[in-house]
């Protein structure tokens, strides 16, 4: 038996591992200063803190300077901060955005907005496996598209996309390319130089950091890429997001990025061993189980099952001791219907079955089996009772 409860959210966000927080400790209490505060020594401290690890997240991943890493208080304001951003700066040049419909609400909302403001926003449909048709993004590009944004993994359903063949694509139309990348840096090999991404958001607490600090990579050459500022005081971070720098945050982020990386092979074998695990265990024991999303172009740690004529919500009712999350959302007590598995073609009855597991780094191989067994037991008396 495992220590209860078991947390298998990890795709909502993660834990602070210990060698990240005993980074973060002495910023607190010692080297406390504002970054910005450069007159004395407890200012330049942090501020040296702060430039170490802008070096150390770009080296991470493959910026090519260290300026091209923005700070900022998570992805969701990255994701705001890139796509406001760019519509403000270069509205002269077009008004129109490429996006897809199975993309996270701080990249949907965002483009809502800017919709109301005159802009027009193309949502690109995805095939049932969530992955998008280049030949259908291709076609979708004109005159006027500023710039082009995919989620590079799937918070949801864990789907990677081929971000390498979208960042080409965009470059020979001459197009900016934004990707939402937190669920992918840290998890899966990215490199902006590579994968020619001209914006990158990410966060820390999706990769065992701390809540409330992300980054947003913006490309400083070939091209040159240049945002309106969102938040107006003090011109901090290159004038792209003034405020006071959040200085313990940053080092966690860095210390967290770091971790993954030197740990990103082992721990995905890790993980998609557990992974597999846990979807064949259910399989076996369970019949009417289907995957949502692409087989093998997943996260390592990420599997979206549904489970036919079950409700997902009132399953994990059943399953207080093990954290897990549908894919449905609840408003003002009217449930809908995921918008990503929606996108796939689901019909009603196995989205609001579908049940996201979010295996992470403090999981083991006896949690994974303690889950298949309660999983099992609690769906099949649901349809004994149904």
């Amino acid at each position: 038996m495992p220590n209860l409860p078991i947390y298998l959210d990890n795709n909502a966000s993660t834990p602070v591992d210990s060698r990240v927080l005993e980074t973060m400790l002495p910023y607190f209490t010692e080297h406390f200063g504002n970054a910005a505060s450069t007159g004395h020594a407890f200012g330049r401290k942090a501020r040296e803190a702060v430039e170490r690890s802008r070096a150390s997240i770009a080296k991470a991943i493959g910026a090519a300077k260290a300026e091209e890493i923005v700070f900022t208080s998570g992805a969701t304001e990255s994701d705001g901060l890139a796509l406001r951003g760019l519509a403000g700066r270069y509205r002269d040049k077009g008004n129109h955005i490429i996006t897809v419909t199975t993309e996270h609400k701080a990249v949907l909302d965002t483009c809502r907005r800017l919709e109301r403001e005159g802009f027009e926003v193309t949502y690109l449909g995805v095939e049932r496996d969530g992955l998008i048709d280049l030949n259908r993004l291709t076609d979708e590009i004109t005159a006027k598209t500023i710039v082009v944004s995919v989620m590079a993994a799937n918070n949801e359903i864990g789907v990677i996309q081929n971000i390498s063949s979208i960042g080409w694509l965009c470059k020979e139309e001459g197009v900016l390319f934004h990707t939402d990348a937190t669920q992918a840096v840290g998890k899966i090999p990215f490199c902006v130089e590579e994968m020619n991404v001209d914006l990158a958001s990410f966060t820390a607490h999706k990769i065992y950091g701390p809540k409330g600090v992300g980054a947003l990579y913006v490309r400083g050459s070939s091209p040159h890429v240049e945002l309106e500022a969102q938040i107006d005081g003090g011109g901090h971070e290159g004038g792209c997001r003034s405020g006071t720098l959040n200085v313990t945050g940053i080092i966690g982020l860095c210390k967290a990025v770091e971790l993954c990386l030197e740990e990103i092979d082992t721990e995905a074998r890790r993980l998609i061993h557990l992974r597999d695990r846990l979807k064949n265990g259910i399989q076996q024991e369970v019949g009417g189980v289907s995957l949502n999303g692409h087989e093998t172009a997943r996260l390592p740690g990420h599997l979206n099952l549904s489970f036919e004529g079950i409700d997902g919500g009132n399953l994990l009712g059943t399953m207080p001791e093990i954290a897990l999350s549908t894919t449905s959302a609840c408003s003002t007590g009217a449930r809908t219907a995921s918008h990503v598995l929606t996108a796939l073609g689901l019909d009603g009855d196995r989205a609001f079955s579908a049940i996201r597991f979010g295996i992470g780094r403090f999981n083991t191989e006896e949690e994974i089996d303690y889950t298949i067994g309660r999983i099992a037991d609690a769906v099949a008396k649901q349809r004994r009772f149904r």
